[in-house]
């Protein structure tokens, strides 16, 4: 224990560890221990960003995907999962709604869906910001050419999601089809952030076949790569998926890792998932409590919110929902903290 305080006040002030460090920690892992980090990280995030919370709201665009991951439930081989595709008229109210309830942040989430082109997109992306001027975009829409990224910007995109899965090629293969490859997921990263993305990265907690040796390697990535925004969230298995079987993840280790996350970057941007509400009702609010600083609500239309499933059981509707930001605010209240109307940029420090 007492190598693990140390190892806990040297990431708190040079904000590094050795590969060999990260593990010690994850495997030391104990109430005592976590209880310490979420102090600290609390403690380092209110030095940051004091007690706001930012938000974004999500649209979920398209439950289509061209790809076979075998973890996701909107994979294309799995024959039950319901499609659909928002319109841009749809995705614009969206928008529109979103701004009335004082969101100033927009998350473009979808599978690898064809039909998302650059041509359909950046049009979108241009009457966003007519629109909304004030607005940040985010896309998560997965892979794309160099240039489909830099037309994007272009058009108006200011940040990307593309969480990485795994730092471990090895693991990323166990995880995926032969038809993606590690070596390209990473280069997508540095890519975006070549071309002037504020990018976002992330991995599952407690994926098929992850270890502490795994989690250590994501966590150097991220130390290194040093992305504006990390999303990490508890692994839950779909039901039509090849890992329906798998026990999953836990708020717990989620919660321990956000702590490390924050003591590693302390501006770094850290959402408390949807995931995290899924197995637990307070997870959100432990998440923040653990140094997390962002949520994401659903602006998504109510008739597709259950479609898009990326995992059995997803909260859908009540508090999940943007149109219910004022119970999410009372619920952040209730911690001592309060939602913000603000693009959520990261600050400089």
């Amino acid at each position: 224990m007492s190598d693990c305080v140390h190892l806990v006040r040297k990431l708190e002030s040079e904000h590094s560890l050795t590969l060999a460090e990260y593990e010690i920690l994850l495997r030391a892992r104990d109430e005592t221990l976590a209880a310490q980090l979420r102090e600290r990280a609390v403690q380092v995030r209110q030095a940051v960003y004091g007690n706001t919370v930012f938000t974004r709201g999500l649209i979920e665009i398209s439950s289509f995907c061209k790809n076979n991951c075998y973890y996701c439930g909107i994979r294309a081989g799995n024959l039950k999962a319901e499609r659909y595709r928002l319109t841009t008229e749809e995705i614009l109210e969206c928008c529109a709604e979103g701004w009335e309830l004082g969101f100033r942040t927009f998350v473009l989430q979808g599978g690898e869906d064809p039909f998302f082109s650059d041509a359909v997109l950046c049009p979108l992306l241009r009457q966003i910001k007519r629109e909304f001027p004030d607005c940040a975009v985010t896309l998560s829409l997965g892979e794309r050419s160099r240039e489909s990224y830099q037309a994007l910007f272009e058009a108006g995109a200011d940040r990307y999601l593309l969480r990485h899965e795994t730092a471990d090629a090895e693991h990323y293969a166990r995880l995926h089809p032969a038809s993606l490859s590690w070596e390209h997921r990473m280069n997508c990263l540095h890519t975006l952030r070549e071309i002037g993305y504020q990018v976002g990265c992330g991995f599952m907690v407690g994926s098929p076949a992850q270890t502490e040796r795994e989690l250590a390697k994501d966590l150097k990535f991220i130390e290194s790569f040093r992305p504006a925004m990390c999303g990490i969230g508890p692994f839950i298995p779909h039901r039509d998926t090849p890992f329906a079987d798998h026990s999953g993840g836990s708020v717990e280790l989620t919660c321990y890792l956000l702590s490390i996350l924050r003591l590693m970057q302390p501006n770094l941007l850290l959402p408390a998932t949807t995931a995290l509400g899924t197995l637990d009702p307070m997870g959100r609010e432990k998440g923040i409590l653990a140094g997390a600083n962002v949520v994401m609500p659903n602006l998504s239309p109510v008739s597709v919110r259950k479609k898009y499933a990326l995992y059995d059981n997803k909260i859908c509707t009540g508090e999940e929902s943007a149109q219910c930001r004022g119970c999410l605010d009372r619920r952040m209240q209730n911690i001592g903290y309060s939602l913000v109307i603000d693009r959520g940029d990261p600050k400089t420090i």
